[in-house]
């Protein structure tokens, strides 16, 4: 089994770091699920790196993917490209298809994910909701008549929208929502989800901080980003750019 990610924050692991700082995420969840679930080894990379808009995460990770000759691929994009001004959901979901295309032309197994909604507080929060839906329906609209891929739906997960799954940003979610999203992934695969997955408990999680705290540590930075034309990614290299082995 060779699985490899593509993708942004969400699939690079953002708000579920690590005690060294790194982070780990759903993806990396789920490639040690699955290991364990198989009771076997299975080689897993991830190509993710944070800040990406949907069709640059296509362009700069989805042949470099491929080249590494995965048995399946999971994709995400869109929700960077969410926060901007203006966004075209339609001009989204084609970079999904052309991720569907690719991995039909070379007989690669597509994990097509949907993020999550994001928690209440985070400013725009109505317009990221609107905009959100759109996207879903153009990409499940994308996924029409293709049972053969495999789908892990988050945005219609509710339940993954309070708080208590979401880090401190707001924007990422924390060690409870990326175990959450690893759980539905490994269901949708079809292997045993671990005890508890779906919901860790609370008290794992960073408390959330004040309205005051988020604007100074979070907001203020993230808007000099946008205003600088800058992003978190900037000179980021993948975590996992070559087959790493995980152990069942």
């Amino acid at each position: 089994m060779r699985y490899v990610a593509i993708g942004d924050s969400f699939t690079e692991g953002v708000g579920d770091e690590r005690a060294d700082g790194t982070p780990r995420g759903w993806a990396d969840l789920t490639a040690e699920g699955w290991a364990r679930s198989l009771g076997a080894p299975i080689h897993y990379a991830n190509l993710a790196i944070r800040g990406k808009l949907a069709w640059p995460v296509v362009e700069e990770q989805l042949e470099a993917a491929l080249a590494l000759r995965p048995t399946h691929l999971s994709f995400n994009g869109g929700g960077n490209d969410m926060l901007r001004p203006s966004t075209d959901p339609e001009h989204i979901a084609d970079a999904y298809s052309r991720v569907i295309r690719r991995c039909d032309e070379e007989g690669v197994q597509l994990i097509v994910l949907s993020g999550a909604f994001p928690a209440s507080g985070l400013p725009m929060t109505r317009l990221i909701s609107r905009r959100g839906d759109q996207l879903s329906d153009a990409v499940i609209g994308r996924l029409a008549y293709r049972p053969d891929i495999i789908r892990a739906l988050n945005w219609p997960d509710r339940e993954l929208s309070r708080p208590s799954y979401w880090a401190p940003d707001r924007l990422h979610m924390n060690i409870r929502g990326h175990h959450r999203v690893a759980a539905r992934m490994l269901k949708a695969l079809g292997q045993r989800v671990p005890e508890g997955w779906w919901s860790l408990p609370a008290d794992v999680a960073t408390a959330p901080v004040r309205n005051s705290v988020y604007v100074r540590e979070y907001l203020v930075p993230w808007v000099k980003r946008r205003v600088t034309k800058t992003s978190s990614g900037d000179g980021r290299a993948p975590k996992f750019g070559e087959w790493v082995t995980v152990e069942g």
